[in-house]
């Protein structure tokens, strides 16, 4: 199991101002069968609240969507997350794009 607490950037260079933290966990049970349970918690002057994402991982995949559930400015809305892998150093460290389509349900 994988603890994390990352910058959100909204540029891939690593020196961008980032705009909130990606903050969970990465279970890596198997690898097929990796589980994702993750917050982006924002920071930002534009947004306040955060978007949390769960679901299966698994890596084998280009891309993988995942289910969305927002809080704060983001309350009562929902949608799906694809999680793509966007660059790796040796076998822990990662970077994700993460496109993220939001519906609202009031």
């Amino acid at each position: 199991m994988v603890d994390f607490d990352d910058p959100i950037t909204l540029a891939n260079n690593l020196l961008s101002t980032p705009i909130g933290r990606a903050q969970g966990l990465y279970d890596k049970k198997e690898i097929f069968a990796a589980r994702l349970r993750f917050s982006f918690v924002f920071h930002s002057t534009e947004h306040k609240g955060s978007i949390d994402f769960a679901g299966a991982d698994p890596l084998m995949n280009k891309t993988r969507d995942i289910s969305v559930i927002g809080t704060g400015d983001f309350f009562m809305t929902r949608g799906i997350a694809t999680l793509m892998a966007d660059a790796f150093q040796g076998e822990v460290y990662f970077r994700l794009r993460v496109d993220i389509e939001l519906y609202e349900c009031y």
